[in-house]
């Protein structure tokens, strides 16, 4: 994974109740991610990751395929170089 932020979404993506089959859009992911965020935290996603590849690791490892790629969709842009440069002086 390439970021902290990036395994953290992937496992709240994982966690919350969107399904793959919804084929959601990325607004959608990001709200998942929040929403998922705010009701069980990071330990709760990491918890809910962890039960499921231990009772079902069939299922679990392409769902957590599945939440990367939407992840890396739906955060394409908010972790660029342009959003950490310092603004310009006005002139």
């Amino acid at each position: 994974m390439e970021s902290t932020f990036e395994a953290v979404r992937a496992e709240a993506l994982f966690a919350s109740t969107l399904q793959m089959s919804q084929v959601p859009a990325e607004a959608d992911v990001r709200a998942a991610v929040t929403t998922t965020l705010r009701q069980i935290g990071v330990q709760g996603c990491v918890a809910t990751v962890a039960a499921e590849f231990g009772d079902h690791p069939e299922t679990a490892s392409p769902r957590m395929n599945w939440a990367l790629r939407m992840i890396r969709q739906a955060y394409a842009h908010s972790c660029t170089p342009e959003v950490f440069a310092r603004p310009t002086a006005l002139a």
